[in-house]
């Protein structure tokens, strides 16, 4: 952006912003600019704020909730809710999406801003002008497919049609990319350099430090609820940026992989999945493998591979129909919901935390004990101290960051959130854990403390499979990797043979076994 453009009035200004909740100072005198025409990166670790202060501007906390004063062309403004915000001109689309599974995509896209006549919906013309938005994102969907027959990537791209279809002077991007394919992600920034040159401001939050510094004009650091600073991005580094993040230097982010392989803990044979929307199609077709204790076993593929429906068909909780064999330990046991999952030692964390995961209105430690609270009971009823000793003792050391085991887990960060839904499975015991997307959304000093976690677990001897869309992710984490092409096992590598080259190109369709 020329520098001419930031000398002028900013667009956008949020002056001293602070807001507090219970026993929590979430903002503590914030500051942030944005100029027309602008991509401001906002970068930090989980809980660091950036949410919370998207979220005022947004109205979600509607003036006086906060402190601090917003300035739109230089202009006071406050906001009373979510439509006074929009309708000034700003759109914000979270992380965590807001989309009515029942209703259409169309509908979601225009609800409450639907084209009507004499009071009337003009379905028409709303499915009419919904597709054109569809065919901007480069989804091609029919816009009155219901939003809960889509996956996450999909969803995300429909946010997006959504901001879109506002034609909001600020748009804000909280993780936007989280859930995309590489396709879609190129798709997302050709429409974000389009807006730029539109004269579209945006703030652009986002982990993935290399997306920031592609895309990004500015960036500004937040660090326990405070400004760290602001500076173009030309005049930075990723090393940099990660140190004013988390307040100290970071080395490299995956540990040493050091893990004895024991026997076989967990084998599926001939594992297939039916997509419930659809008869005869098949999600994963006749996928076999083993995993042993004390081995991450990744798990590799593009979007629509499989993966996740892999392990939801093993784990019980699959719509469709599900055939095939697993062994837990090398006997036969049969799955037919997660609660058996569980009873054979099976714990899973999940992609969509907020939608499989978490009770959010339920407290921390109703959320941890949740799965494993036959363990912590006693005959008839539960033993309330040993419940609270093991919350806290998991909080500890997952290093949660929150006031206590009582606070409400839906006002938590992502990554914290994330936290707990993986302390729930840890306190169950398992023997064999799924994760899916364990990093999703999460800051590069959240990630090192998950892949320790997973290192240690591997070292006890449990079994683990990893499904990331983060390639180096799998590749710095797994001993051995699977990759799914259209539901079918197209590649199997040790860790020493796995590079993304040929990963990749299993991932595109081309077999290959070399383990």
């Amino acid at each position: 952006m020329a520098a001419e453009t930031l000398s002028r009035t900013p667009l956008l200004e949020m002056r001293d912003i602070t807001k507090t909740f219970p026993g929590v100072r979430a903002l503590d005198g914030v500051s942030f600019d944005l100029h027309a025409g602008e991509l401001h990166a906002l970068v930090g670790e989980n809980g660091a704020g950036k949410s919370t202060l998207m979220k005022v501007l947004g109205g979600v906390y509607p003036h006086p909730q906060y402190g601090g004063e917003i300035l739109l062309d230089g202009v006071a403004r406050r906001f009373q809710s979510v439509r006074d915000a929009e309708h000034a001109g700003i759109a914000v689309i979270f992380q965590e999406l807001s989309l009515i599974k029942e209703l259409s995509i169309g509908e979601n896209i225009f609800l409450g801003r639907e084209p009507r006549r004499f009071g009337v919906i003009r379905w028409e013309e709303l499915y009419s002008r919904a597709q054109k938005l569809l065919d901007e994102v480069h989804l091609p969907l029919d816009p009155r497919t219901p939003v809960g027959q889509l996956g996450i990537g999909q969803q995300q791209l429909v946010e997006i049609a959504k901001a879109l279809s506002q034609e909001a002077r600020i748009l804000v991007l909280d993780e936007p990319t989280a859930a995309l394919t590489d396709a879609e992600v190129e798709t997302l920034f050709g429409i974000l350099r389009a807006l730029r040159e539109r004269g579209v401001g945006m703030i652009y939050i986002s982990h993935k430090l290399d997306e920031v510094f592609r895309m990004s004009d500015r960036i500004t650091v937040l660090r326990d609820g405070r400004t760290v600073g602001t500076e173009p991005t030309s005049a930075l580094d990723e090393p940099r940026v990660i140190s004013r993040m988390v307040g100290r230097e970071v080395g490299d982010i995956f540990p040493d992989a050091d893990h004895e392989r024991g026997e076989v803990a967990f084998e599926v044979r001939n594992m297939t999945v039916e997509d419930p929307n659809l008869r005869g199609k098949l999600l994963v077709n006749g996928v076999s493998f083993a995993v042993r204790r004390g081995e991450v076993l990744g798990i590799a593929g593009l979007m629509g591979a499989g993966r996740s429906d892999l392990l939801m068909g093993i784990f019980g909780a699959h719509a469709g129909r599900v055939t095939g064999e697993i062994l837990v330990e090398g006997k036969p046991v049969r799955i037919s919901r997660p609660s058996d999952a569980i009873s054979h030692g099976i714990g899973f964390v999940t992609e969509d935390r907020k939608r499989f995961g978490l009770v959010l209105d339920q407290t921390i430690l109703n959320n941890m004990t949740l799965a494993g609270l036959a363990r912590l009971s006693g005959r008839f009823i539960t033993d309330v101290d040993a419940e609270a000793a093991a919350g806290n003792r998991s909080m500890k050391e997952l290093r949660v960051k929150a006031n206590s085991v009582y606070t409400v887990a839906g006002t938590l960060s992502g990554g914290n959130q994330q936290k707990v839904v993986l302390a729930k499975w840890l306190l169950t015991n398992p023997r064999v854990l799924f994760l899916d997307e364990p990093t999703r959304g999460i800051d590069v000093g959240a990630k090192q403390e998950i892949y320790a976690q997973v290192n240690t677990l591997a070292r006890a001897g449990l079994a683990i499979m990893l499904v990331s869309s983060e390639l180096p992710e799998v590749l710095g984490l797994s001993d051995r990797i699977l990759v799914l092409h259209e539901g079918r096992l197209m590649g199997e590598f040790k860790r020493a043979e796995a590079t993304p080259e040929a990963v990749m190109a299993c991932a595109t369709g081309h077999a290959r076994r070399a383990a």
